[in-house]
């Protein structure tokens, strides 16, 4: 049995998997990125080989990829994100023509050809309003965690407008809205609604089409996707679970597998059923 792994070191987490040549997720691991990248890639990784009752040898290729891709000890090949996502993405949904990746610290819309090679992207300005950044920072300002948003979300009534482009003026924005004694799960949503606002347009920039997949950690909200899907008018695929933040780092472990059967040194990957 051949095995690989993917590290995506990015900006706020840190994620780790372990894929067999069958196609099955053999284990999966996450933490705070920090600012030592190189040993946070270390513990994911070993983290990833324990649970899945491996060898370090018993990995065959690693490949890293995310801001911090270049950090990480051992790999064979770097990669970028937006080339990890799409490989990501096209293995959990073979029909995947558009990639929307919110991260923690960026948001990117790609569009894929039929060999999931990306053609087309657009990243979100050079501001946190288009991250998961902002909602945290909208959390924190009302005395929420990000793990909060989830439930607040659901008690939501209606969303209040947030239309500051930068960041800045968006969390004063917030601060008003506070102060005239708005309900902060209408804030919330007003800043999701935000933050998908920016998302179609990116979308738009690189001519989406359909056969929409959408991956990063804020996915993870249900309404965001509903939201996204009802904006779209179209269907919108999102790996199950928590699958829908580690989608980067397995597409570089899917990599990783079309490497080895490159160089002659592997059977090639099975027809992924991850996200069915």
């Amino acid at each position: 049995m051949d095995y690989t792994a993917g590290i995506d070191v990015g900006s706020t987490y840190t994620k780790c998997v372990i894929l067999s040549s069958e196609g099955e997720l053999i284990s999966h691991s996450l933490a705070p990125t920090g600012f030592k990248l190189t040993e946070v890639a270390e513990k994911t990784l070993n983290d990833c080989i324990e649970k899945a009752s491996l060898n370090r040898e018993d990995i065959r290729y690693l490949i890293s990829t995310g801001f911090g891709r270049h950090q990480v000890n051992g790999k064979d090949i770097a990669i970028t994100d937006l080339t990890a996502s799409a490989r990501g993405a096209n293995f959990c949904f073979a029909d995947t023509r558009t990639v929307l990746d919110i991260g923690g610290q960026t948001m990117k819309a790609s569009r894929l050809d039929d060999l999931a090679k990306v053609q087309s992207f657009r990243l979100n300005d050079k501001c946190a309003a288009g991250t998961g950044a902002f909602l945290e920072k909208t959390a924190f300002y009302m005395g929420y965690t990000t793990e909060d948003v989830g439930a607040l979300l659901s008690t939501s009534r209606e969303d209040v407008s947030i239309s500051g482009v930068c960041a800045v003026f968006a969390e004063s924005e917030v601060i008003n809205h506070l102060s005239q004694g708005t309900a902060p799960a209408d804030i919330m949503q007003g800043a999701i609604t935000s933050l998908i606002s920016r998302s179609i347009q990116l979308m738009k920039r690189v001519r989406a089409e359909p056969g929409f997949t959408l991956v990063g950690g804020l996915l993870r909200f249900s309404t965001m996707v509903d939201d996204i899907q009802e904006k779209l008018g179209a269907k919108v695929n999102v790996p199950k679970g928590d699958l829908v933040q580690f989608t980067s780092a397995l597409g570089a472990a899917v990599l990783g597998h079309h490497r080895l059967k490159k160089l002659g040194k592997g059977g090639g990957l099975s027809v992924s059923s991850i996200a069915a």
